[in-house]
């Protein structure tokens, strides 16, 4: 088993040997050339990767980062940054609703999905030039699974896209294209999604990180699942949503496909610890071991964390605290996300009454609580992470964690009271090394999201107790308490906890509709903790706002559930903006 990244290292060893491949010039390959060799095939294939998701490598932007893909995660309400530099860049235009930073990045997004789906169309145009085989099968079944995927990325941000499938040149060919209904959107995914399925090899007799039968399905579910969303029901735009609703029968199409992926060697990753810190140890471990039984769908990261010449990442030093060497504090998880964590007997904060002790607020709470949060007091590095204030003589003298590291003008510390558990490595080494850094992979779907959104599916469509099995399956895995009978408010509270800081709980927001709710300052301020002892006296805990709290630091606006589609494609295919957008 071999990794798509491998591919690389040995297409370079190749053109460097004395091989037929020297009667052209590398940057001048014919088309010709590529169709008929296995190696250049898969050379061809790698942007498909490439540009699908950034994984760790760009989770926060700015300027100099330049405009990242997929890392909706810190928009939502469960994480936020502490570098205040970077909310003058384009993390902070998103953030504050900048109507041109949000067009600039709708534009590059729209610019990186067609200049694939370009890529796919010429590959699968030539078809008949590749030999027959394995080898062929497998590539094709890649090129149908991409271009389904990049229409499902458009689908999500922009609505009805144009549907182009074949390879298009507008300065040779004056063609225009409308804008495809969200049902023929939906109807083209699954289409190319299926025929990728019929195509590739189950994950176990596929290479590790190649697209394979269980990704193509769960492509289909979740176009249908994300379809399904109440805010593209009754929409009077067509390539909006439906014009009528089609909730139901978009769910009932996608737990079908779920039926079909579960039939597959996928399932969670059983924790058999009986002590608490055995359990914390063996869930965090689930996110640092690469392609689990549980993983679906991974960004393959380099195994040796090179920044530089690889695709390693540095989210280890991002989100390292002051104590490790840490200067960014780049993911810092929000008191509203730590809330969501139930006692372990499985009973909000609210009505646990004496399950709860708000004088000591990190006792007796879900498992995954100590797994995913740093917080005041836990050991992590061998280190006791100090997050609070001393007071003496009347004065607050701020903890080892509560002070930046080193002399940067940008260093600082969390402003939540909390640090970044879930994804970091604790024996990563954190120093000045800006080459080597992190090789944990970024899971983009993985079996817990399956029982999730099935049980989201069963609950809306009255099977109620389905719905308590499958989240149960989940709450045995991590030794909590099982549920008895299960609300829409535990369906939603398990899907937060469990996808922590993932790549679903952003979307969520736009499918359920209720994002200008849950992103705003004024009606969802992100909090933060303040911590305060002093000998002889009780230990104060009070939530602070730590942004957001007025429109103007954090603002989603009913315009952004679809993002603008760059002018001059409006202008060209004659074709309408999404809702309100104007041109900068």
């Amino acid at each position: 088993m071999k990794s798509y990244i491998i591919l690389v290292l040995a297409f370079v060893i190749l053109l460097t040997q004395n091989s037929c491949f020297r009667e052209e010039p590398n940057n001048k390959l014919s088309q010709e050339s590529i169709w008929k060799n296995e190696l250049l095939l898969d050379e061809y294939v790698l942007p498909w990767y490439r540009n699908m998701d950034n994984g760790f490598s760009t989770y926060v932007t700015t300027i100099m980062k330049g405009i990242g893909r997929e890392y909706e995660p810190w928009y939502g309400d469960q994480i936020t940054v502490s570098r205040s530099d970077w909310y003058s860049a384009d993390y902070g235009d998103i953030l504050k609703s900048n109507m041109e930073g949000i067009t600039r990045r709708a534009r590059t997004r729209w610019s990186t999905y067609y200049t694939q789906i370009q890529s796919i169309n010429l590959l699968l145009e030539n078809e008949k030039e590749i030999a027959n085989g394995e080898h062929k099968t497998r590539v094709l079944g890649e090129a149908h699974f991409f271009r389904a995927y990049y229409y499902y990325m458009l689908l999500r941000n922009y609505g009805g896209p144009l549907l182009i499938k074949n390879t298009y040149d507008p300065l040779r060919d004056n063609k225009k294209f409308p804008r495809a209904s969200y049902e023929e959107t939906v109807n083209y995914i699954v289409s190319e999604a299926r025929i990728a399925a019929g195509l590739l090899q189950p994950a176990e007799n596929s290479d590790v990180g190649r697209a394979n039968k269980g990704v193509a399905l769960m492509l289909i579910a979740k176009t249908y699942f994300w379809a399904s969303g109440s805010k593209f029901q009754n929409q009077t735009k067509e390539y909006l949503g439906f014009p009528d609703d089609r909730s139901d029968a978009m769910m009932t199409e996608a737990a079908k496909a779920y039926d079909e992926l579960m039939k597959l060697n996928y399932g969670l990753v059983q924790i058999n610890a009986t002590t608490k810190d055995e359990i914390v140890s063996q869930y965090r471990n689930i996110f640092l071991t690469k392609n689990t039984t549980e993983s679906i769908w991974e960004i393959q990261h380099s195994d040796d964390g090179n920044f530089d010449t690889g695709f390693g990442h540095k989210l280890d030093r991002d989100a390292a605290a002051p104590s490790f060497g840490g200067t960014y504090a780049a993911y810092v998880p929000t008191q509203n996300h730590v809330n969501e964590y139930r006692t372990i007997t499985g009973k909000t904060i609210t009505e646990a009454g004496t399950d709860y002790d708000p004088a000591n607020p990190y006792e007796n709470r879900d498992y995954r609580f100590y797994a995913n949060i740093l917080y005041d007091g836990c050991s992590f590095k061998s280190h006791t992470m100090d997050i609070h204030y001393t007071k003496v003589d009347g004065t607050e003298i701020p903890g080892e964690d509560l002070v930046k590291y080193g002399s940067s003008t940008t260093a600082t510390f969390t402003k939540t009271g909390y640090y970044l558990g879930k994804f970091v490595r604790e024996s990563q080494k954190i120093d000045n090394d800006e080459v080597y850094a992190s090789s944990q992979n970024c899971i983009i779907w993985r079996y817990a999201e399956v029982l999730l959104d099935y049980a989201e599916i069963d609950f809306k469509q009255g099977r109620v107790g389905d719905a308590k099995e499958k989240l149960n399956q989940i709450r045995r895995r991590v030794h909590m308490p099982e549920y008895n009978t299960v609300t829409w408010d535990d369906i939603v509270n398990e899907r937060r906890v469990e996808l922590a800081f993932e790549k679903s709980t952003y979307w969520d927001f736009l499918r359920w509709g209720n994002a200008e709710e849950k992103m705003t300052g004024t009606t969802n301020p992100l909090k933060g903790i303040k911590i305060v002892k002093e000998e002889g006296k009780p230990t104060t805990y009070t939530e602070t706002i730590v942004n957001g709290k007025n429109t103007k630091m954090r603002l989603f606006r009913a315009i952004q559930y679809f993002q603008p589609i760059p002018w001059d494609e409006i202008r060209y295919h004659g074709i309408e903006q999404n809702p309100d957008w104007k041109e900068m």
